[in-house]
This record gives C-alpha cells, structure tokens and sequence, in this order.
C-alpha cells in the first residue's frame, strides 16, 4: 500500500484544494488593485466636485476614462444651460414688469435702426438709433433707489347693498428724515384702477386722500394693494413697489324683508298640521275603532264605553319645518343678466326670512362641471345660512355660468343632499318649461310641497299650476311679499 493510499491521503487532498483557491484569490486581489490603481482610480479622481448621485451612476457606467469625460461634459453642459435659462426667465421677468409697451417699442427701434443704419448707411436710422438709446438709459437713472412710505388703506364698512354708497381711503406718511419726492400711488378697485398724484411730503408730514367704490353691480370687490409707480418722463420705464395688502367689500343683492304671515305654506310644530295621518302627535284628527298593536294610552274611554267598542285616537301629523332653496347658477335657465339677479335676491329675501323665523333652512345652487369631466357633477353647492350675512356674502359671490348644473339635475342633488325637507322653493329663470319645472318637481320625494318661483323682469306677477307643483311667476322683486302671502293661501 503506498503513501497516496494511506490513512492520511483524504486529509492531504482537502489541504491541497484549500491551497489552490487561496493562491488563486490572491492573484484576483492583485489584477483587481492593478486595475483599480491605473483606470479606475483616474476616473474617480476626475469626478471630484460631482454630487453622490452623478458620481455613482458615472462609475458604474463609465467603461473608460474617455467615457467618463464625455460625461463630465455633458453634466456641465446641462448645469450651463439650466444656469442661464434661469437667468434668462429672471430678466425677462424684470424686462417685462419694467419696460413699459412704448420702451419695448423703443427697444426694437434703437436695434434695428442702429442695425440697418450701419449696414446701408443711413446716418439718419443711426441718429435715431442713438436718441432711443439714451432716452432708455436717461429713464433708468429716474428708477434708481427707493423711498420710504407708510401707507394705509381702509374702507368706512365691509360690507354694502347694491346701490349703496362706500368710501375708501388712502393715508401716506413719510417716516423718514427727509423730504419725500412727488409720486405716483395707484389702487385697484375691482376691474378699475384709481391714479393719485402725491406731492412732495415733508419729513413727518402725511397726506390722505379718499375715494369712492363703484356698488352698482353685486360682487365682493378686491380694493387694493396699493402700489406706488415711479417713471421716466416719457414713460418708457416704471417701477411699482406694493406697500399693503388687498381689502374685500361685499356688495349683497338687493333684498326685501317678507312678513312672517307671507311663509304660511311653511308647516312646523307650532304652525298648520298636515294631512298625512298618526297615531301619536299633539292635532287630534278623529276617533277609529282599536287595531292590534295600538298603543293603549290612545285608547278614547269615553266613546269606548258609549259604542261598546275600543275606540282609539287619530292625530294629523306635524313637522318642524326643514325649507329648502335651491337657485340655478345654469346659463340656460335665464334669458338675460336681470333676470338672475332677480333670482338671487328672491333666493336671499326668502332665505333671510327664514333665518330670522329661527327655521331650519338649507340654501343650495348649481355646481359647475369642469370641462373635460366624464360625468356631471349631481352634488349642488351649499351655501351658508347660519346668518343673514354668512347667506348675502355667499350670495354675492355666485355668478350663473353655462357649465353649471341645469334645473332638473340641481333638484335631484337638493333632494338627495337634504332628509326631512318639508319644503322646496325652486328659483329660476324664464328659460325653462313647464316640462323642465314638472321634472324638477318629482325629484321631491312625496310630502315634500314644491314651489317654483319663475323670474321674468316686468311680466305681472301670476299664481298657476302645473299637475302638484305651484309655479309663481313674478316681474318685480317687490311681488314676492304678496306673492308668497296668496300661495300660502
């Protein structure tokens, strides 16, 4: 038996095998660090000043160093040209709130002139080209620095109807310690602008000046921020600097306070019982003979004992009365602008009545449908009627607009949006038919007593009906106090 065959011959082939591997991950580590020490190292010694980010993705992908500096350039390439589109949007932004219409038109001026001047020598585009140009940098002398103002801006009230007068006004104070030159202050009323020409103010003084605000239309009004404008004299540059910010004025639609008897049609639980039949309320209807499951408290003992017979008591239900007012914000529902702002104050004159009734009222109005949306928005928009300014603030704010809902689909959302309605004013314009106010009716559920209220500007005021539904059709809003008092009887 030979040494190989021995008992120790396993043991010596698994040192061998051991050698071997190790020897060969020695000659591995060593290609590795020679790479790592010509190539590599080169490469990430060229990505120094590079983000974590760039500098990985670059190691892995870069196969050369030549790889790696086709890379490096185009990293600086971008940051360059993202540098300077940024600096190009800054100027532009300044260009554009700086150079007024007449300097641009200047600008393009003194370019071409000097251009074609030059080329097809014209002295005269060329002297031309040269007066533009220092008419720009004379007017950029007249935008250097800036003065130091207190200003105020304040209105007599927030709030106003249509027609009413309001006043605004502007305080200017100069806190600095010289005399103030003369400047330009402009405010923003609405779609307006009101121009002030301030004179020099001396040091500590102050100057006001006071203003009226257009009401002749319903809307909230933005008043402000006030601005103040310096420019060269021929008005090729300006420069505004905003000093305060914008105020907010109501202007509520016109309404007129309803009687308390005109919303008799109105049931609650101290008013008029209904008709539909109970065994257990407070309006005693008539006696009927005993059902099994009756309550026995109900039992008559009276008339029991007089007919032989268990007679129980019948009772007319009564509701605490839940009104609901739902005005259509839809285009195609009103023939022109006053007749939706008649609507509006009828929906506000009706929902303040309420209000003040201390009844539970809900006040609804079409919702708009973006655009490109696949369905129809069934949901209405609520409107605030926790009090009679929450309800005119929201009702000076709402405009009709044809991608709102239309009648029938905002009385299907009011039906749903609102459990336990005892009442559903229904306020439109002229456009829709008999048809549209019947359809808009049956979203109702049973119960429920439906009024419509059709606005028609100067038709005289008229009481019809249409199967169930009550349609009022008035001309003035001054027909709804009588209106409303000979629907409710």
């Amino acid at each position: 038996m030979t040494g190989a065959d021995g008992p120790g011959a396993p043991e010596r082939a698994r040192r061998a095998v051991r050698a071997r591997r190790t020897a060969f991950g020695r000659r591995a580590a060593l290609r590795a660090r020679g790479q790592s020490a010509s190539g590599t190292t080169e490469s990430q010694r060229e990505l120094t000043g590079l983000t974590g980010t760039h500098a990985y993705t670059r190691t892995r992908a870069g196969g050369s160093p030549a790889d790696d500096v086709r890379l490096t350039a185009r990293l600086r390439m971008r940051r360059a040209a993202r540098t300077i589109r940024r600096s190009a949007e800054r100027a532009w932004r300044w260009i554009s709130a700086t150079v007024t219409g007449l300097g641009l038109s200047i600008a393009v001026v003194v370019v071409l002139g000097a251009l074609f001047g030059y080329l097809l020598g014209w002295i005269e585009l060329v002297v031309l080209a040269f007066t533009g140009f220092a008419l720009l940098v004379l007017g950029v002398f007249f935008l250097l620095g800036r003065n130091s103002y207190d200003i105020g801006l304040s209105i007599d009230r927030d709030r106003v109807v249509v027609g009413e007068s309001a006043r605004a006004s502007l305080t200017v104070r100069n806190p600095s310690r010289f005399r103030l030159p003369p400047v330009k202050s402009e405010v923003p009323v609405g779609r307006g602008l009101a121009e002030f020409y301030l004179g020099s103010i001396a040091r500590g003084g102050g100057t006001n000046r006071d203003f009226s605000v257009p009401t002749s239309r319903r809307g909230v009004i933005r008043i402000g921020p006030v601005r103040t404008v310096r420019a060269d004299p021929v008005g090729l540059l300006r420069r505004e600097y905003v000093w305060t910010s914008h105020l907010d004025l109501f202007v509520h639609p016109v309404t007129v306070p309803i009687p308390a008897t005109s919303t008799g049609l109105i049931r609650d639980l101290e008013g008029n019982p209904t008709r539909d039949l109970t065994d257990s309320d407070v309006s005693f209807h008539a006696l009927r003979e005993y059902a099994p499951g009756d309550d026995r408290r109900h039992i008559h003992w009276k008339s029991t004992a007089r007919t032989g017979q268990l007679m129980v008591r019948q009772f007319e239900e009564t509701r605490r009365s839940h009104l609901v007012i739902a005005l259509s914000l839809a285009s195609a529902d009103y023939h022109s602008e006053e007749e939706f702002e008649l609507a509006v104050s009828v929906a506000g004159s009706i929902g303040i009545r309420a209000i003040r009734d201390a009844r539970d009222v809900s006040v609804l109005a079409s919702d708009e449908t973006p655009e490109f949306a696949r369905r129809a928005v069934n949901t209405p928009r609520r409107l605030s009627a926790l009090s009679r300014s929450r309800l005119l603030d929201d009702l000076a704010r709402v405009e009709h607009s044809p991608l709102a809902s239309p009648l029938v689909t905002l009385a299907r959302g009011s039906a749903e949006s609102v459990s336990g309605a005892s009442v559903a004013i229904i306020v439109c314009g002229s456009e829709p038919t008999a048809a549209h106010l019947r359809s808009a009716s049956a979203a109702f559920p049973p119960g429920v007593e439906v009024l419509a209220v059709v606005c028609n500007p100067g038709i005289v005021p008229s009481l019809r009906r249409v199967g169930e539904l009550r349609v009022l059709t008035i001309g003035y809003l001054d027909d709804v106090q009588k209106a409303l008092a000979r629907a409710a009887s």
